[in-house]
């Protein structure tokens, strides 16, 4: 569990990205995060690593302050950033340098993934492809089997059949011990995987819901002539007019987590319809 209260963070005296934010995220669920370029999400990633440190507030991970990067915290997360580096050392060299700082980690799990995710493992790392890089690092941390797993922009580099990879992977992984938290902008890519949302905007949090919540408080469809109900968002198309509007009448549609964020950023006031979630979050 990571529990972040009236968290405050500055890079200078200027500029203030995060002020007075509270948040709560849950063993047992996928949580996106999204956000406008700038928003901070990476920022806030690293925060919870301990890779960065508040200007006030506190963050817990699993009872633990990140700041002060004890052992005993650090082999239960794993941060895969957007860009990710490798030496110049072959697998094996890998697997003997830093799987010793994960106790959990499987040698056999992770050959399993490398194959699943056609990674080719002979020669040195830095001789492969971004795209295979990114997917042997993706590899060696679900190996590492920690309670919390970060993914920030997982799928940038990766090419259609090696996201579908992806996704398999990280659905069968999943258990109610683990919290992972993926950071991007590829909302499609991802919207089929994630159970539950996390939207920051100009240093503040926006919504964090379940897809349930949403589901059962939103409507997501394409109609030909505009409905009566408060519309939050419209996008034309051509097969007609997709919008968001309040779920007056129960009905029940898919999220379409792209148009959610559109309609969030744009009418903030929706988040008063997650009265249960949203409030728990800021008490």
């Amino acid at each position: 569990m990571i529990t972040i209260n009236h968290l405050s963070f500055r890079y200078s005296m200027k500029r203030e990205l995060y002020k007075d934010l509270s948040l709560s995220l849950r063993t047992g669920s996928i949580y996106g995060l999204l956000g406008k370029n700038g928003a901070g999400k990476s920022t806030l990633l690293k925060i919870m690593c301990g890779l960065l440190f508040p200007s006030s507030g506190a963050v817990t991970v699993n009872g633990h302050s990140p700041k002060k990067r004890q052992p005993s915290f650090l082999q239960t997360i794993y941060l895969i950033p957007e860009e990710v580096y490798v030496p110049a050392i072959t697998v094996k060299k890998y697997i003997s340098l830093f799987s010793v700082f994960y106790p959990l980690f499987s040698e056999k799990d992770f050959y399993e993934y490398l194959e699943l995710l056609e990674v080719n493992e002979t020669g040195k790392l830095n001789t492969l492809s971004f795209g295979q890089q990114k997917k042997f690092v993706i590899a060696f941390a679900l190996a590492c089997h920690t309670r919390v797993l970060i993914l920030d922009e997982p799928t940038n580099g990766l090419d259609i059949p090696s996201k579908v990879r992806f996704r398999k992977l990280i659905a069968s992984v999943m258990n109610e011990d683990r919290l992972i938290v993926i950071s991007t902008h590829q909302i499609r890519d991802l919207e089929n995987l994630i159970d539950h949302i996390v939207i920051v905007d100009e240093g503040k949090l926006l919504m964090s819901a379940s897809l349930d919540k949403i589901a059962d408080e939103l409507i997501f469809k394409t109609v030909e002539s505009m409905p009566e109900a408060e519309i939050y968002y419209a996008e034309e198309s051509f097969l007609g007019t997709s919008v968001v509007t309040k779920n007056s009448f129960k009905e029940h549609t898919k999220v379409n987590l792209e148009h959610l964020f559109n309609a969030v950023t744009v009418h903030p006031e929706i988040t008063e319809l997650f009265s249960t979630s949203y409030s728990a979050t800021h008490e």
